[in-house]
């Protein structure tokens, strides 16, 4: 049902921009390229890191220590979604709770990032001698307001291509859309209508195809999914249902898109994962599975596929040759997935290095990536649609987050509970490239994400991956280090990779990085805190 008034929102407010521009395959611990335990156990310091956390009360240290250039608190609780514009990356929006009562209703922010001042200098609050003089990091307030949520909002996004729109999605069941206005150098916000077609809403994502633009699909804690495709002109049903799917049995935990915006994937906590067509792309081409709606449908009744407890994780290869899905134990799925389009180039060279050979099955010794014809080196696999290529398990803990490279790096990163980051190399069967063990001093990993377009770091594109956790940290990594057996040592310490670290949330209990935007080029990081904070920092 839709409601296209809300007599509790203003209509609009202006602000003035500042700044407008075949076989299942199972990864063995043994045979990881490299394995890397956290900072402390082979000493490593992360590159810009202050001297200062070495100092004799170094717990205290670390908790007063902020790197951050700018920073807003308005929110009463924990920042639980935050989201970026696709056109103009100053224009960030975030959404949480109002306060910690069980009724206390949703609330969200839109901040303009630009007044944030570069060289960052810590704020009295943060220094021992408050009477130094030194410029504070800044201020930023906001130039919109979020509400007409009675529950906490935990998913929020810009419509694709162009952000148009902002959707904010809650655990009271609503998606509430408001028209986003930059004419005369000026940022408008105009509430559009709402629709509750669910009790509650758990991820919000906008579809990337230009064909569909302003798109919007959402998984909810009953285990539907929902697509939605905004049109302001049509005044009885501005947002229109466009799919809804009933598949899942457990709540959908996570979605994603393929790149081209054709395909949807799911998962649940029932351990399913389903991979909708939603355009009838792949209907047209009779590559649909029985059910009519899915080109790849899995459950826990396939053995090969069974994760107990479930999928909490999913994403879709910038080829879209195939998904990954992951979930408790560690596990993660590999499935092929059919070709609707023409596939991405891939110039990524072969590597003069022979991979490591994985175990399949009974854990039968497989042939080398050199030695197969299904996924030769430098190329990402293609296989029959629902195939299961690949069953990892390095990592201890559930994987929460996933994130692939960009092309023409081939990279699989996973974020588990256990603090871990895996990443493999999904040109080389899937070989684990590293596993940084204590990526987040031993809390959970909540996100990880690739730079897209590290235009200021020559040589970095595709490798750069930024990562946060329940430690309160934000941390960016260079994959491009060496191997275990190549690894390059400095001063008797070997080389992790480890680029920078941003410090200023509080860490541990209620004030861990629940997300963070970078924009194309990850020059600046803005986090959600769980300690109700959001920060700005720059790399």
């Amino acid at each position: 049902m839709t409601f296209p008034q809300d007599p509790q929102d203003p209509n609009h407010q202006d602000h003035q921009d500042n700044d407008m521009h075949g076989e299942d395959e199972i990864i063995q611990d043994d045979e990881i390229d490299e394995v890397l335990e956290g900072d402390d156990a082979e000493g490593d310091v992360a590159m810009d890191s202050d001297d200062d956390h070495e100092m004799g009360e170094g717990d205290e240290e670390i908790l007063l220590h902020n790197d951050s250039i700018a920073y807003f608190d308005a929110h009463k609780d924990s920042v639980f979604a935050i989201a970026q514009h696709p056109i103009y990356p100053q224009l960030i929006a975030t959404g949480g709770s109002e306060g910690e009562a069980d009724d206390a209703p949703g609330k969200g922010y839109v901040i303009d990032t630009s007044a944030a001042v570069s060289r960052p200098v810590l704020p009295p609050s943060y220094q021992s001698d408050p009477s130094a003089g030194q410029q504070q990091n800044t201020e930023l307030t906001p130039i919109f307001e979020i509400d007409g949520h009675t529950d906490s909002i935990n998913a929020i996004a810009f419509t694709l291509p162009k952000g148009d729109f902002l959707a904010s999605a809650g655990m009271d069941g609503r998606l509430r859309v408001y028209a986003v206005g930059t004419g005369h150098n000026q940022f408008q916000f105009k509430f559009i209508a709402e629709s509750q077609e669910t009790e509650e809403i758990n991820w919000l994502l906008p579809c990337p195809s230009a064909d569909f633009p302003n798109t919007l699909a959402l998984g909810a804690s009953d285990g539907s999914v929902w697509v939605f495709t905004i049109d302001p002109t049509d005044a009885a049903s501005p947002i229109q249902i466009v799919q809804s799917y009933f598949l899942h049995t457990g709540p959908c935990t996570a979605g994603a898109w393929s790149p081209d915006g054709n395909l949807l994937a799911t998962v649940s906590e029932d351990a399913s994962m389903h991979v909708f067509d939603v355009w009838g792309v792949a209907a047209a081409k009779n590559l649909i599975t029985d059910n009519g709606q899915t080109v790849v449908s899995l459950t826990e009744a396939d053995q090969r596929f069974a994760v107990e407890g479930g999928l909490y994780s999913v994403a879709i290869s910038p080829s879209g040759n195939f998904v990954a899905a992951g979930g408790a134990g560690g596990n993660i799925k590999i499935v092929g997935l059919p070709r609707l389009s023409e596939q991405p180039q891939q110039t990524k060279p072969t590597a003069s290095r022979p991979a490591p050979a994985i175990r399949g099955p009974a854990g039968r010794r497989m042939p080398a990536p050199s030695q197969r014809s299904s996924a030769a080196a430098g190329t990402e696999p293609s296989a029959q649609a629902g195939a299961i290529l690949a069953s990892l398990a390095v990592q201890g803990d559930s994987i929460e987050t996933l994130a692939f490279s960009p092309l023409p790096q081939t990279l699989l990163a996973a974020g588990s509970v256990d603090g871990s980051i895996a990443v493999y190399d999904t040109s080389r069967s899937f070989a684990v490239r590293k596993h940084i063990r204590g990526a987040h001093d031993g809390e959970a990993i909540v996100k990880v994400d690739f730079v897209k377009s590290a235009t200021s770091q020559p040589g970095t594109h595709g490798w750069l991956l930024t990562s946060c956790g329940l430690d309160g940290v934000v941390r960016r990594w260079d994959l491009r280090g060496a191997t275990a057996s190549q690894q390059t040592v400095q001063g008797g310490t070997a080389v992790s990779g480890l680029m920078k670290e941003w410090r200023g949330h509080s860490g541990g209990e209620g004030g861990g990085v629940l997300g963070f935007v970078q924009g194309e080029t990850g020059e600046r990081v803005v986090t959600a805190g769980d300690d109700g904070v959001v920060l700005v920092f720059e790399a």
